[in-house]
């Protein structure tokens, strides 16, 4: 994932930012509980296409 790319975007529910877990493909934000896939090395950024978090995946990201 590119860095620049990373500052630029942020969740859509929320507007927060992202954390790039490299591992899983996927964007993922704090704020709404949601990780967003990244298909083909590109985020999809659509509500409907996110999976809500873990409570063991939010303690993660801290």
């Amino acid at each position: 994932m590119d860095a620049r790319l990373l500052e630029i975007l942020v969740c859509p529910v929320t507007k927060a930012p992202l954390v790039y877990v490299k591992d899983k493909q996927e964007l993922q934000c704090r704020a709404s509980r949601l990780a967003y896939p990244i298909r083909d090395g590109i985020p999809v950024m659509l509500e409907e296409e996110a999976r809500a978090l873990t409570d063991a995946e939010l303690e993660a990201l801290k």
